[in-house]
């Protein structure tokens, strides 16, 4: 194989991982995006507005800090 024709199918290649990588990345995004607000519509649905509220607050702020118990905490203080 000449080198150019190497380099063009290399460029070719490292081309389609990036796009890969983007596309997986938009699509677990939105599906997460999606989940997340399927999971706020249910809480809504389930609960009265003041713990509805309580809730999406800690499922917000669970995310920001990337600390999944402070939305566990608020779920145990519903069970008792």
């Amino acid at each position: 194989m000449r080198p150019s024709t190497k380099s063009i199918l290399d460029a070719l290649d490292s081309m389609a991982v990036s796009r890969d990588r983007e596309h997986i990345l938009e699509s677990r995004a939105t599906h997460i995006i999606q989940g997340a607000i399927n999971l706020i519509n249910y809480i809504k649905e389930n609960y009265d507005e003041e713990t509805a509220a309580e809730l999406e607050r800690r499922l917000l702020n669970s995310i920001k800090g990337q600390d999944p118990e402070k939305f566990s905490r608020g779920i145990k203080r519903l069970k008792t």
